[in-house]
């Protein structure tokens, strides 16, 4: 037997070459047996493995035997009767591994490495909780059960990544969510064989596909209040180790114009800013657009006295209107990408500075007129109303579609980009949903949530979008 054991050994010595924080402690507790305990420093705690391990065994080596070495392993998470095969796994997510004889068993040390629940950085809000999810699997799920005390609740598990093993859940709500959806997304995971995962945004990519269209058709967030919120409307979590966003789906267009951070101011109040953030995007897609149209071909469209303005201002300029504007543009979306970047300490103060410099500048020297640089700037703070990095990449797709429409057809051209915009947007789905709903289809329910916001007395009612079973959501409101 002995033999046996030292075989095992020898093989996780092998497999773990070059490994320098693999621990290899031998417990000799009598002529013959001895007890193996196997560990890696550096994912697992040391005080841990002595507090729950060493110490127990030591103190009591004389009374160990194959039946009763359980009871002396004090972890509060213990594996029994593990197989081999199942080692690595448990030991690169901090188990400790302790072979006797012939069983082999696991105690959960993992050591503390995780950064602490801190304030949401991106989707801040003035009310509202202030936590936000961590890159520990545990603390996330934990945030998310701390909000949602049921035991409808339900979690299934997944370990993907040949080289990472990392561990995945998905949760959902068994007596609201579409069980049709559950099963479609667990088939997709059974398929996905990959070396690695090591953000969320990759399981979205392997889920719902990277390149079928421009939007996002998943949201990641990193609060818990939005994920239990969307939970509770029939919709579906995954939370994935190592990354602090978990995702969202499915996840339409509107949501991402409209956050549910809304849903903590009053509805009136927030109906008008709803509704200004979704004119803002068609403002930041074809104002300029618009402004080339006006230029080059449909001067009859404004006052004459205006017009002549313009054309004042316009003069000594080199470039055609649309070779200016394409150029205003690029420099924004380079300063754009330089606030991205740098830190957020003085990220911005930089680009702000660099937008002012860069505009007097290109006036002052003749290469761009006053109005161009007024149309470009109301077109990038229009699209500084969205934070999500995905959906102002869109914004941009369209918009240079715009442009090169009226470049070439002026407001007819727009007409065409307005066409194609709405029959492109109304034929993306969201993991079999249709993206731009609930304005195509309408869906009452969900476009009181989303486009406009009602009363949370008269929010009864779960969209039919998400399920078709539980739809009442608390009583109504006759009064």
């Amino acid at each position: 037997m002995v033999r046996k054991l030292n075989k095992i050994v020898d093989r996780l010595k092998n497999e773990f070459s070059k490994t320098p924080d693999l621990i290899i402690k031998e417990i000799n507790i009598n002529l013959f047996n001895s007890i193996y305990v196997i560990y890696l420093e550096t994912v697992s705690g040391s005080n841990k493995v002595n507090d729950y391990i060493l110490k127990n065994l030591i103190t009591a080596k004389n009374q160990i035997n194959k039946n009763n070495l359980a009871s002396f392993l004090a972890g509060p998470n213990t594996k029994i009767n593990l197989k081999y095969d199942e080692i690595e796994y448990f030991l690169t997510n901090g188990f400790t591994i302790i072979i006797f004889k012939d069983k082999i068993y696991g105690v959960e040390t993992r050591a503390d490495i995780n950064r602490s629940v801190s304030n949401s950085d991106v989707e801040t809000s003035i009310n509202g909780p202030k936590d936000s999810f961590t890159e520990n699997y545990q603390i996330n799920v934990g945030l998310i059960k701390r909000r949602l005390k049921s035991s409808h609740l339900k979690i299934e598990n997944r370990v993907l990544g040949r080289k990472t093993a990392t561990n995945i859940g998905i949760l959902y709500f068994d007596d609201i969510v579409d069980i049709d959806l559950i099963n479609d997304i667990l088939k997709k995971f059974d398929t996905i064989d990959i070396d690695g995962i090591i953000d969320s945004s990759s399981i979205g990519f392997l889920l719902d596909g990277e390149n079928n269209n421009v939007y996002p058709t998943f949201l990641q967030t990193e609060r818990p209040d939005i994920v239990a919120t969307a939970l509770l409307e029939g919709k579906i979590a995954i939370v994935v180790d190592t990354t602090p966003y978990v995702l969202i789906i499915p996840a339409f267009f509107i949501d991402f114009i409209n956050p549910n951070i809304d849903n903590y101011s009053k509805s009136k109040n927030i109906t008008f800013i709803k509704i200004l953030r979704l004119a803002a995007y068609f403002i930041s897609m074809i104002t300029p657009a618009i402004y080339i149209s006006i230029m080059n071909y449909n001067q009859e469209t404004i006052p004459t006295n205006l017009l002549l303005d313009f054309a004042i201002q316009r003069n000594g300029v080199p470039f055609p209107t649309i070779v200016e504007t394409l150029l205003m543009l690029l420099v924004c979306e380079i300063l754009r990408e330089s606030d991205l970047r740098f830190p957020s300490n003085y990220g911005s103060a930089i680009s702000i500075l660099g937008a002012i410099v860069l505009g007097e500048a290109s006036v002052s020297a003749g290469i761009a007129s006053p109005i161009t640089i007024i149309i470009i700037a109301i077109t990038f703070i229009s699209s500084l109303t969205f934070t999500n990095v995905e959906i102002n990449n869109s914004l941009r797709f369209f918009r240079f579609i715009f442009i090169i429409l009226s470049g070439f057809y002026g407001l007819y051209g727009i007409t065409l980009g307005l066409i194609f915009f709405l029959i492109y947007t109304t034929n993306v789905t969201s993991f079999k949903k249709p993206y731009f709903a609930p304005i195509s289809p309408f869906n009452k329910e969900y476009f009181k949530n989303t486009v406009i916001k009602s009363p949370i007395k008269k929010d009864t009612r779960r969209s039919s979008l998400f399920t078709d079973k539980n739809i009442i959501k608390q009583k109504e409101d006759n009064s």
